[in-house]
């Protein structure tokens, strides 16, 4: 069996390539030679000679198991799993699959209600009726962190018939949930625990990080390997749990994978995932050191800078945060008297800085597991300190309070109902009190005010208004300016 240092799948891609073959296959520019040459000189000879099609004879056909089939074994014991998945559509794939497999065990689910817009359109594609259990707000900060033990206990009461239980952690925001408590309570009500850990992938790598999910008990655990190990970006893992097995039946799982996958699958960007699962297995505990240090030194500058602060471990002490990823720079704006928006937009403009995120009070930087962080962070503080001085000290408002949202409206049908189901198009105001067939999430703090199958309330439809108003984006909905809305034609 092939060992941790070794990468099955890429260095079968590298072999077929090297024999020049004679490729009568697809895709056509035929391992670069028919390839336009702009083509050829933005990617490269070496990437074009290895986009190479699925079954493949010694890649992924073939007697068993196959350079594909080891990389996914690898992959699975790399991150302690019972089987794991290569995802060639990100952990919005993973996403759809988790809900696509749920629905074959019931017809609800508990879903935390600030999750991915992908899990939304899962529940579209699954048919499965959500009840949404509400994660912590941060009043100082206006965004979402976990979902509590607490909370989703509750919501599980309120289901007593759901097929499992969806949560995120990390957030966006680095805040990560007890995961080991919401895997219990979980389990006490016979379901499985399913974990987005899209920003999470290499937890289960350094042991001063907050604990993986999967070794916490989750069943199943969708991962963004693109987003913090560095594969190529659009690909992902799906992670089944040994202990997962006793709730969700890998062949299940197997099956709404492949129902939803590309039956032409990049090989470039599975190749990335072979070898982001052994840089992760095998290096990753020495750069995740050195690149924690180097995160250190840069919040610690970054404190010094006037009217800046940091997110770290103290968010530990806020309800719906059990532990936070140190890999996330999320710098607290709210002193200096203008938005997130607006120093990001700073920062691009004189210091070609692009951030991860900007929200109203917060903006965030995301640093890699392979990244000199040190470097990086220098980078980073000397763009803050040229925004700070770009700001007018005498013409700082004080920031705007954060208003939390109202409750969502009645869920009337479910999201595959109202998206599929016959609408119309009407004036916003008139929207209220109709069903929505489409989704709307005002940022900050990015919690979806109306999802598909729910009542549109005149609670939700001021906020909405208000959030515009000063300043903040909406998300999902067709008409950005609010001027019309989605709605479902519901039977006379």
């Amino acid at each position: 069996m092939a060992t941790q240092d070794s990468t099955p799948y890429l260095d079968a891609l590298r072999a077929y390539a090297d024999r020049h073959p004679g490729r009568f296959h697809v895709p056509g520019h035929k391992g670069g030679p028919a390839a336009d040459a702009r083509m050829t000189e933005a990617f490269g000879e070496r990437a074009l000679a290895m986009d190479v099609p699925a079954l493949t004879q010694g890649i992924d056909a073939g007697p068993p198991p196959t350079p594909f089939q080891q990389a996914q074994t690898m992959a699975a014991q790399a991150w302690g799993a019972q089987r794991t998945w290569f995802l060639i559509n990100g952990s919005s794939q993973g996403n759809h699959a988790v809900c696509l497999s749920l629905a074959q065990y019931g017809e609800a689910v508990v879903v935390q209600r600030n999750v991915h817009s992908s899990t939304v359109d899962g529940l579209i594609l699954s048919g499965l009726r959500p009840t949404f259990a509400a994660p912590e707000l941060d009043p100082d900060l206006g965004v979402a962190h976990c979902l509590t033990p607490e909370s989703l206990r509750e919501a599980l009461s309120r289901t007593p018939n759901a097929a499992g239980a969806i949560a995120v952690s990390p957030t966006y925001f680095g805040a990560v949930a007890d995961v080991r408590r919401l895997a219990d309570i979980a389990h006490e009500h016979g379901v499985p625990l399913v974990i987005d850990q899209a920003w999470g992938a290499h937890l289960a790598f350094h042991e001063e990080l907050p604990e993986d999910a999967l070794a916490c008990g989750a069943d199943l655990v969708v991962s963004s390997t693109h987003k913090m190990i560095g594969s190529f970006t659009q690909s992902a893992m799906l992670h089944l749990a040994s202990s997962g097995a006793a709730r969700l039946d890998e062949n299940v799982v197997d099956r709404a994978v492949t129902l939803i996958e590309s039956t032409s699958p990049s090989s470039l960007l599975l190749g990335s995932l072979d070898a982001a699962r052994r840089f992760a297995a095998v290096d990753g505990r020495e750069l995740l050191s050195e690149t924690m240090v180097g995160l250190r030194n840069t919040r610690a500058a970054i404190r010094e800078l006037p009217g800046l602060d940091v997110l770290d471990e103290r968010l530990t002490e806020r309800p719906g945060v059990h532990a936070y990823d140190p890999l996330r720079l999320a710098i607290d704006v709210r002193s200096l008297g203008i938005s997130g928006y607006e120093i990001a937009d700073m920062m691009r403009e004189s210091d070609d800085i692009n951030l991860e995120l900007a929200s109203e009070h917060v903006i965030m930087a995301v640093f890699g597991v392979g990244e000199v962080a040190s470097d990086y962070g220098a980078q980073l503080v000397h763009a803050l300190e040229r925004a700070i001085e770009a700001v007018d000290s005498q013409e700082r408002p004080a920031a705007r309070p954060f208003s939390p949202p109202p409750p969502w409206g009645p869920l009337q049908m479910t999201p595959r109902e109202a998206f599929l189901g016959a609408q119309e198009v009407v004036p916003f105001a008139d929207a209220v009190g109709r069903i929505a067939s489409e989704s709307l999430a005002a940022y900050p703090p990015g919690i979806p005010n109306v999802l598909p199958g729910e009542q549109l309330t005149e609670e939700t439809f001021a906020y909405v208004q208000e959030m515009m108003a000063q300043g903040g984006y909406l998300r999902g909905a067709s008409d950005r300016s609010l001027r019309t809305a989605r709605v479902a034609v519901e039977a006379r």
